[in-house]
């Protein structure tokens, strides 16, 4: 894939980018101070620990709240986040329904330090393949980074369409899916007609399954609570078949895991786990979501403590194996 020239963005002779090594990417929460106000300061000490993780950061998405944000909040953001200069990709989302005002907003990001943008369907219009089409084109024609197209049915109403991605896959700005609709039959129907795109599950829980199928990574929300969890369990669903046994025996705790994270609208579980754990000072949401959705945590701080003892067993699983090989070698 030959994408627009871009200083953020390095690229092989293949035409592959450093984007293409980033498996990971996390949906990153939007900490409010109990005014209201965006918290920067637990902003930056989340932001540094999903670098420190290794994954990318993926701004202003629904986990994000991105579309309860005002513009200029939401420029704030994305400016805060550059300026942190960290040593990981960072993505921003384009959503909304208004065509205009999502050109301008990319149009304002790509004079910022990102790397990428997250291309969400129009909401509540339901456009069809052509409507959908010209839709994603004005945006990837607009923007000076590579896009990931944003499949999430359940939020905006409706798929986006194979011919829309056959038609679009070869634009130069056009790098990847983000498919969560939650079927693995749709992913494999992507993976089948659309072959000169990366796939991306939004799924956390269904990897270990959509990895066999064709999954390049993951854009995740329970790696906000778990950021080097979440990439120990990426890394081993996308090692050898083996690994991958390993991580799929381990389906029920995150399966069960992540549903605890879902036990309410998404993001407000994840928001006050992450206050329990004192990774946010608060678990303020943005209306119409609240935290009192939430009357028990007892489950979500349980399944807390069992992905901390999954990770220090996995952890220590593959410096075995890593010396044993030393040995062999």
């Amino acid at each position: 894939m030959n994408f627009k020239s871009s200083s953020n963005v390095t690229y092989q002779n293949d035409g592959t980018s450093d984007l293409d090594v980033c498996h990971l990417w996390t949906a990153l929460v939007t900490p409010f101070l109990e005014n209201d106000h965006i918290d920067f300061d637990s902003l930056k000490n989340i932001a540094i620990a999903q670098a420190q993780a290794g994954n990318g950061i993926l701004l202003l998405g629904s986990t994000g709240e991105g579309l309860a944000l005002t513009n200029e909040e939401q420029f704030s953001i994305v400016e805060f986040v550059c300026a942190l200069q960290l040593n990981t990709p960072i993505m921003v989302a384009v959503g909304g329904y208004n065509l205009p005002e999502q050109i301008s907003w990319i149009a304002s990001c790509n004079k910022l330090n990102i790397h990428c943008y997250l291309l969400g369907t129009p909401l509540y219009a339901k456009p069809g393949v052509v409507g959908q089409t010209q839709w994603f084109k004005a945006l990837l024609d607009e923007a000076k980074f590579p896009c990931m197209l944003y499949n999430v049915p359940s939020r905006s109403g409706i798929e986006i369409p194979i011919a829309t991605v056959q038609s679009l896959q070869e634009h130069p700005n056009c790098w990847s899916m983000k498919e969560a609709s939650g079927d693995v039959n749709k992913f494999l129907n992507y993976r089948k007609y659309c072959p000169n795109i990366s796939l991306f599950s939004g799924e956390d829980a269904m990897l270990p399954y959509l990895v066999p199928a064709g999954a390049k990574g993951l854009v995740s929300v329970c790696a906000n609570a778990w950021p080097k969890a979440t990439n120990k369990y990426v890394e081993l669903c996308l090692q050898g078949s083996s690994i991958s046994e390993q991580a799929v025996n381990n389906f029920p705790l995150w399966n069960d895991a992540v549903e605890a994270l879902f036990c309410v609208a998404n993001p407000i579980p994840v928001k006050v786990l992450m206050q329990q754990q004192e990774a946010i000072s608060t678990s303020v949401l943005r209306a119409p979501l609240t935290h009192l959705e939430l009357t028990d945590n007892t489950e979500l701080l349980a399944f807390n403590e069992q992905i901390n003892q999954w990770l220090a067993q996995a952890s220590q699983s593959s410096f075995l194996n890593t010396e044993n090989n030393r040995n062999i070698a």
